[in-house]
């Protein structure tokens, strides 16, 4: 019975170690009939002592899911795929339009507003997290974030 109980708790703290990112406020943006990418949103917390990476990301709606940043030059904004997120320990990550994100590249089907879409996150420390995220309209999510005005209004975003 003693080790039946050491078992239990091994079980238990360990599994406590995989929770230690929590996933707040995930979705993917809806896009228009025959559009061939998307992206996915969230905010990333880091409740560990330690720090820890999103290394990875897939889905079944989507080819390919890649991690991307974007960076701004020559007037240009472009996206760039980047090998990992990290999380600083006890700390928040926010994966949000204009800045870092989940592409998730040649969709197998249009991606219509309110629907659920799969999505798996793959960190550093071996954990992984299964997510049902919601499908929401092109500029949902775009309200934190800072549009700046200036007079070159021809500025492109360019996957790299």
């Amino acid at each position: 019975m003693k080790k039946l109980i050491t078992l239990v708790a091994a079980l238990t703290l360990s599994a406590s170690a995989f929770a230690e990112v929590v996933v707040d406020h995930p979705y993917a943006r809806a896009v228009p009939p025959g559009q061939p990418n998307s992206a996915a949103f969230m905010s990333l917390k880091n409740n560990s002592n330690e720090e820890i990476a999103l290394v990875s990301a897939s889905t079944s709606v989507a080819e390919v899911a890649e991690l991307h940043t974007h960076t701004h030059a020559d007037g240009v904004m472009k996206m760039r795929r980047i090998p990992q997120i990290t999380l600083q320990a006890n700390s928040e990550v926010e994966l949000k339009p204009g800045g870092l994100h989940i592409m998730l590249i040649g969709l197998k089907r249009d991606l219509a507003k309110d629907e659920m879409i799969d999505l798996t996150l793959n960190f550093s420390d071996g954990s992984s997290e299964k997510l049902d995220i919601q499908v929401m309209d092109v500029m949902a999510g775009m309200g934190n974030m800072k549009m700046q005005h200036d007079h070159d209004m021809n500025k492109n975003i360019q996957p790299q």
